[in-house]
C-alpha cells in the first residue's frame, strides 16, 4: 500500500495513512466564552404569537356575533339604526364590537404587513406600502372607536 498521507502548513498529517487507515481529524478550536446578553424581543416573533391568538379570539367573537344576530335576534332583517341603537346602549355590547372592531384591524394590518415584507422588493416601495397600511389602519380604529362610544341613538 502507499502512503496517502498528506502534510498541511503547521506540520500535521492528514489523511490515509498505512499504519491507520482512518482519517485524521483535527481538534475543534476552543471556543471563546460569550458574556450573557438579556433575551431580546423579537419583533416578528411577537406578530406570528399574536397572528395565532387574535385569530383565537376572532373565531370566538366572530361566530358568537352571527350566532346571536342572525340566530338568536330573528335574522338579518330585524337590524337596523333601532336596533343599534338598542343594542349598543348596554356596555357590554360596545365592549363586544369595540374589541372585534380592534383584534380584526390589528390582526389583518398583520398580515398584510407579512405580505408587503413579502412581496415588495425594494425599500421605498415596502416603505410607502406599510406607511399606508398603516394610515388607513389608525384611521379605521379611530373613527369605529369614535362611532362605537359617541353613537348617539336620538338623531333626528
Amino acid at each position: 500500500m502507499t502512503d496517502e498521507a498528506t502534510t498541511t502548513a503547521a506540520g500535521e498529517t492528514r489523511g490515509y495513512s498505512v499504519d491507520n487507515p482512518a482519517p485524521v481529524i483535527e481538534a475543534p478550536r476552543a471556543r471563546r466564552a460569550k458574556t450573557p446578553r438579556a433575551p431580546r424581543m423579537n419583533f416578528e416573533m411577537l406578530g406570528w404569537l399574536f397572528m395565532r391568538l387574535s385569530g383565537i379570539v376572532l373565531v370566538v367573537l366572530v361566530l358568537g356575533h352571527l350566532l346571536i344576530q342572525l340566530v338568536l335576534d330573528g335574522g338579518v332583517s330585524k337590524i337596523g339604526f333601532a336596533f343599534v341603537a338598542g343594542r349598543w346602549a348596554s356596555p357590554f355590547w360596545q365592549a363586544w364590537d369595540l374589541i372585534m372592531l380592534w383584534l380584526a384591524m390589528l390582526h389583518g394590518a398583520n398580515g398584510l404587513r407579512t405580505i408587503i415584507n413579502d412581496y415588495a422588493e425594494r425599500a421605498n416601495p415596502r416603505f410607502w406600502l406599510k406607511m399606508l397600511l398603516y394610515t388607513a389602519t389608525v384611521f379605521t380604529v379611530l373613527l369605529g372607536t369614535l362611532v362605537i362610544f359617541t353613537f348617539d341613538p336620538n338623531i333626528r
